[in-house]
């Protein structure tokens, strides 16, 4: 990372450590620098920030978001805060233009020596739901590095600190909480990972919503 992008880096985290005051809750998995794949829920572009903000520096530094390259190279400024700052790994999401396969650019990213933040969903989730279905990127991911953990991380009120159509942050406590890691088990099919990876999720949803 050069000098712009670490120095970038360091107030991104600040900005989003300030304006939230973000708190990691380590449920079921402890903050160890080990090669992780981490699943989220998906309801702003500030997700994976917040998610990459709370982890420890030396985790930070080996964990790379999956996102649109269509969003994040849409302007030269967000083409450097996702390429440069987050060394993002960009996936074209349209089928008709895709020269790579997204589960290979994933896995060679893991090859690397990368953790990944991924968003199963596919896309924000503006609805009242507290999950759209995942698509099935999820399984084949899994099942091509079948020895990496998958951590479910629920990310909690992210949505009402930067609401739909507001360009100004609200200041409000947010959590990011970090259950328990699964994998794919021998002769699970597709539907049903990706049924409990959801259902794993969710759990932690429920969770916070009791807590709060």
């Amino acid at each position: 990372m050069g000098f712009l992008a670490r120095l970038a880096a360091g107030a991104i985290t600040l900005f989003a450590r300030f304006i939230t005051a973000v708190r990691a809750v380590w449920d079921g998995i402890e903050p160890v620098p080990r090669q992780r794949i981490y699943f989220a829920n998906h309801v702003s572009h500030g997700d994976f920030i917040l998610l990459w903000a709370v982890l420890p520096p030396r985790m930070r530094e080996q964990t790379r978001p999956v996102a649109g390259a269509d969003y994040w190279l849409k302007s030269p400024i967000r083409r450097f805060i996702g390429r440069d700052v987050f060394n993002a790994v960009l996936i074209d999401r349209d089928r008709k233009t895709r020269a790579d396969d997204p589960i290979k650019q994933m896995a060679d990213a893991l090859d690397g020596g990368a953790s990944l933040i991924i968003f199963p969903e596919g896309t924000r989730n503006e609805t009242d739901k507290p999950l759209l279905p995942f698509k099935s990127g999820v399984y084949h991911l899994a099942t091509a590095r079948p020895d990496i953990d998958l951590v479910p991380v629920w990310i909690d009120n992210l949505n009402r600190v930067m609401p739909k159509g507001e360009f100004v942050p609200v200041p409000l406590i947010c959590t990011v909480t970090f259950g328990a890691p699964l994998r794919v088990e021998p002769a699970e099919t597709k539907d049903a990972f990706v049924r409990r990876a959801r259902a794993a999720l969710l759990s932690i949803s429920d969770a916070e919503e009791s807590t709060a």
